[in-house]
């Protein structure tokens, strides 16, 4: 089983659905957010089984935040997969 990087991971911003995804191997993988205007509330991030264990959530997270900062918004870390991405990385307990 090989293991997703960011470089060959391809997030795209589904702005429509309000997420984050990315597909590998047929299976799509995404985080959903609600948009309160300078405030992002990451609620859901959803892998399937079949890509777990390979950071694609970890990926998407970091996605997510970055585009977060990058958009100078604040983040709600409803999502407990979110939260303690955070918790792990201090770089991003700014955005909260």
């Amino acid at each position: 089983m090989s293991t997703a990087s960011n470089q060959d991971l391809n997030i795209t911003h589904n702005e429509q659905a309000h997420r984050f995804e990315t597909t590998v191997d047929g299976s799509t993988g995404f985080l959903s957010y609600q948009d309160r205007g300078d405030t992002l509330v990451y609620d859901h991030t959803i892998v399937p089984q079949e890509l777990g264990g390979r950071g694609v959530g970890s990926t998407l997270v970091k996605h997510a935040l970055d585009y977060a900062r990058d958009h100078d918004k604040k983040v709600v870390p409803q999502c407990s997969f979110v939260s303690s991405y955070i918790s792990k990385h201090p770089e991003y307990k700014d955005l909260v």
